[in-house]
């Protein structure tokens, strides 16, 4: 995770919840006085963003010291502690809901992502995310993929080329689309390709691409098309793939599995933050 990006985004936050001042605990808090602050866990999961908690309080005041009880894709059970903060109460209490917020959403992705991974057994297929996440919060929410044990995808329309339904009907064709990406484009630049048909996989093969994603199709035909595909090249099954079916995918021997509802559906993993004298 980039730390100068996290600092950018949590000021962001923090401006947006705290603006111009706590009037609730600057009010009743003199600004020495001291207290301790636990993050717990309500559920169990997986931790992610631990170091959201000491990036966030450094930010609202270095005095505050956090100790991590539990690191990043740990395995945590209702009732454990995660980390302590301990400093002056008033900024303990600002920071509480920013970085809980956080702490919380991206826990969740990695409990979803966990269970992905453990559904899929010592299978090879890897599981990887979308685009498919919250504005704002991209780099967040793909890094906590990878605490649950996934994988990354293309972080944006940057760094990857990947080649749609639409790109190829008004190119005319996966052949001409690809021809006109490798014209333009280094060698440093992988080339995606999403495929439906028998036809476009063999297109695709043809074209010397360098991954091949089979689009909302079903294990069985994920199984046929991974057949006709040369090892050099990547492949990756997508749409329509959910927990309740991602096993069957798992076996039909492609690379990766990628998944949405890793981080547009994952529920947040229940924390507190409990404050003590």
């Amino acid at each position: 995770m980039n730390r100068l990006k996290l600092e950018q985004l949590l000021r962001q936050f923090f401006l947006e919840d705290i603006g111009d001042g706590d009037v609730t605990s600057e009010t009743i808090f003199p600004a020495h006085e001291r207290a301790s602050g636990m993050f717990m866990a309500k559920a169990d999961g997986v931790v992610a963003g631990v170091g959201i908690i000491a990036a966030g309080y450094q930010l609202l005041d270095p005095r505050v010291e956090v100790t991590i009880m539990k690191q990043d894709g740990e395995r945590v059970q209702a009732g454990e502690t995660i980390a302590v903060a301990s400093g002056p109460v008033g900024p303990l209490l600002s920071g509480e809901r920013v970085i809980l917020n956080l702490l919380q959403r991206l826990s969740g992705i990695a409990t979803v992502t966990r269970q992905a991974v453990d559904l899929l057994g010592n299978s090879s297929t890897r599981i990887c995310d979308t685009r498919k996440t919250t504005p704002g919060l991209r780099m967040l929410e793909k890094y906590a993929v990878t605490c649950g044990g996934g994988y990354n995808h293309r972080f944006g329309l940057y760094d990857g080329v990947m080649i749609k339904d639409n790109h190829i009907a008004f190119c005319g064709s996966i052949a001409r689309a690809v021809k006109t990406v490798r014209e333009r484009l280094g060698h440093m630049v992988k080339i995606e390709v999403e495929t439906e048909t028998e036809d476009e996989v063999l297109e695709a093969v043809e074209a010397g691409v360098d991954v091949i994603m089979f689009d909302n199709r079903t294990p069985d035909e994920v199984r046929a098309f991974v057949r006709l595909v040369p090892k050099p090249i990547i492949t990756e099954a997508s749409g329509g793939i959910t927990l309740a079916n991602v096993a069957a995918y798992g076996a039909t021997g492609v690379d990766y599995i990628s998944l949405g509802c890793l981080t547009h559906s994952a529920p947040v993993l229940d924390m507190s933050f409990n404050l003590r004298r």
